[in-house]
C-alpha cells in the first residue's frame, strides 16, 4: 500500500462502522503503519470481541457511539457501506472538511495495478459479478469477486498474492463516497426504484449509480442493458465504448429466443438449455458478464465453457427442494419490488408468494397484476405485513397474514398443491426478523430440508 494515497502523514484515519468492511479497512490501515480510530454505534458481544482484536493490533476503538471531535480532527474518514450519509460521524467529518472515502475505494487504491471489472445496478449485480469472476477463473486466471458481494476489497488487499483480475460489485452506498473508480470494464445491469428508505428521491439513488462513470474516457468500456430505458438515459453522453445486451432484440449480446441461443453479435455463444439458471433475468446477467469478459480478450468458446459450469448462487432464485410435488425456491436476496417482479415472471408453475420483512418505502400495488394469473395466494409477514395486505387488498389474489417465520412456512405448505412452487421473494429487507437476507434464506432452507 502507498501511504501517501491514504491521508496526510501524521494524521489519524477514522473508520466508521465495524462490520466486515470496517474491520478489514482498519487492519489494512494498521498494516500500512497508520494511526486508526475506529468506532461503531453498536455494542454487543460479537462486536466487542472484534474491537478487542483491533485494539491488540494498535487501533483506538469506541463502541456504542463515536467521538465526533476526534473524527473532525482526522486526516481521512473511511466509511462502511451500511452507514448512511446523514449519520452524525459523517456529518461531523464533512463539516470539518475531512475527506470521506468508501472502504471499497481504499481497497482498490491498495490494489493499484490489479485490473478489474466493476458491476453495479439495482438487480442482478451479485450474480453478474459472480459470473464475471467464474468466467475469468475458468480460463486459469487467478480472479476473485469482491466488494458488495461479500469480501471487502481491503481484505483482498491483504492477501499474500494479489489476484490477476477482480470482479467488483459496487452498491450505490459504496459509490456515494468513491471518486477515483476507473474500471477496465464497467457494467450497469439495470435501474429500478430501491432504497427509498435511505434516499429522499429516486433521482438521488440513480445519481449514485452514475458515479461509476465519473472518470469515463474514450478508452473506457461500458456494458449496459439495452432493454432498460433508465440505464440508457443514465449513460447517454458517457465517453467510451458502449456494449449493450438484450433479451428482447438483437444487440452486442442478445438472446435469440427463436433459436434458443445466447449470442454475441452474430456468433452463437451457448444454448439456453446449457445455462442452469432460472429466468430471463439470468440470461441477461449471463450476457452482461459474457460481454464484459469478452472485452478483456477472453474467447467465446472459453466463455461458453464457463457459463455452462456456473451454478445458481444461494438466496437468488435457488431451488431448495421439492416436497410432495411442491418446489420451494429461496429468493431471499430479492429485497425490493423490482427483484420480486423478476422472480415472479420467471416462474412457470402456479405458486404461493412469501412477501414481507422491513418496508423500504415503495408501495406493493404494482405486484397485483402480476399475481392474478398464477399466484394461489400471498402470505404477508413481518413489519411490512399490514402494508402489503392494504396495498394488495384490491387484487384478485388472496392475501393472508403470517405470524413468525415458522408459521409463515407452515401456512405456505398448507396452501400449496402438487405441481406448485412456494417462492420466498420478500421485496423487503430482512432486519425486522433476521440479521441479514442470508440468515432469512438459511432459515427457509432449514425448514424445507427438515420436512
Amino acid at each position: 500500500m502507498k501511504p501517501d494515497r491514504i491521508a496526510p502523514e501524521g494524521r489519524e484515519v477514522a473508520v466508521i462502522g465495524l462490520g466486515r468492511s470496517g474491520v478489514a479497512a482498519t487492519r489494512l490501515l494498521l498494516r500500512a503503519g497508520r494511526a486508526v480510530y475506529a468506532s461503531d454505534a453498536g455494542n454487543f458481544p460479537a462486536l466487542d470481541e472484534l474491537a478487542r482484536g483491533l485494539r491488540t493490533l494498535g487501533a483506538a476503538v469506541d463502541l456504542g457511539g463515536h467521538d465526533l471531535t476526534r473524527i473532525a480532527n482526522a486526516g481521512l474518514c473511511i466509511v462502511s457501506p451500511g452507514v448512511p450519509p446523514g449519520a452524525p460521524p459523517l456529518v461531523a467529518a464533512r463539516r470539518a472538511g475531512v475527506p470521506v472515502q468508501a472502504e471499497a475505494e481504499l481497497g482498490l487504491e491498495a490494489l493499484d495495478g490489479v485490473p478489474y471489472i466493476a458491476v453495479t445496478g439495482t438487480n442482478g449485480k451479485t450474480t453478474t459479478t459472480a459470473l464475471v469472476a467464474h468466467l475469468l477463473a475458468s480460463t486459469g486466471c487467478h480472479a476473485e469477486a469482491a466488494g458488495n458481494i461479500g469480501t471487502p476489497l481491503s481484505e483482498i488487499a491483504m492477501e499474500p498474492v494479489p489476484p490477476e483480475w477482480l470482479a467488483v460489485e459496487l452498491s450505490s452506498f459504496q459509490l456515494h463516497d468513491m471518486r477515483s473508480v476507473e474500471p477496465d470494464v464497467g457494467v450497469l445491469t439495470n435501474l429500478a426504484p430501491d432504497h427509498l428508505d435511505r434516499y429522499a428521491a429516486l433521482g438521488e439513488y440513480y445519481q449514485d449509480k452514475g458515479r461509476l462513470f465519473l472518470r469515463a474516457s474514450p478508452d473506457s468500456v461500458w456494458v449496459t442493458n439495452a432493454d432498460d430505458a433508465a440505464s440508457q438515459e443514465l449513460v447517454q453522453g458517457v465517453a467510451g465504448r458502449h456494449l449493450r445486451f438484450s433479451i428482447i432484440g438483437k444487440a452486442d449480446g442478445w438472446y435469440d429466443r427463436a433459436a434458443g441461443l445466447l449470442r454475441i453479435g452474430d456468433d452463437a455463444l451457448l444454448p439456453r438449455a446449457e445455462l442452469s439458471l432460472l429466468g430471463d433475468h439470468n440470461v441477461a446477467n449471463a450476457l452482461a458478464a459474457a460481454l464484459a469478459v469478452h472485452a478483456t480478450g477472453v474467447s467465446l468458446p472459453e466463455i461458453a465453457k464457463g457459463l455452462s459450469t456456473f451454478a445458481a448462487l444461494p438466496h437468488r432464485m435457488e431451488p431448495v427442494r421439492e416436497v410432495g410435488g411442491v418446489l420451494w425456491i429461496n429468493d431471499s436476496k430479492a429485497t425490493n419490488i423490482a427483484s420480486t417482479e423478476v422472480a415472479v415472471r420467471s416462474l412457470t408453475r402456479p405458486f404461493v408468494l412469501l412477501l414481507g420483512g422491513r418496508h423500504k418505502g415503495e408501495p406493493y400495488t404494482r405486484l397485483g397484476p402480476l399475481l392474478s394469473a398464477r399466484c394461489r395466494g400471498v402470505i404477508a409477514y413481518g413489519e411490512a405485513g399490514p402494508l402489503i395486505e392494504r396495498d394488495l387488498a384490491g387484487s384478485a389474489t388472496p392475501v393472508l397474514a403470517g405470524g413468525d417465520f415458522d408459521a409463515v412456512m407452515a401456512r405456505a405448505r398448507g396452501m400449496a398443491r402438487d405441481g406448485d412452487a412456494v417462492l420466498l421473494s420478500p421485496a423487503c429487507s430482512s432486519y425486522d426478523m433476521f440479521t441479514n437476507y442470508e440468515a432469512r434464506g438459511r432459515r427457509f432452507r432449514e425448514i424445507v430440508e427438515s420436512w
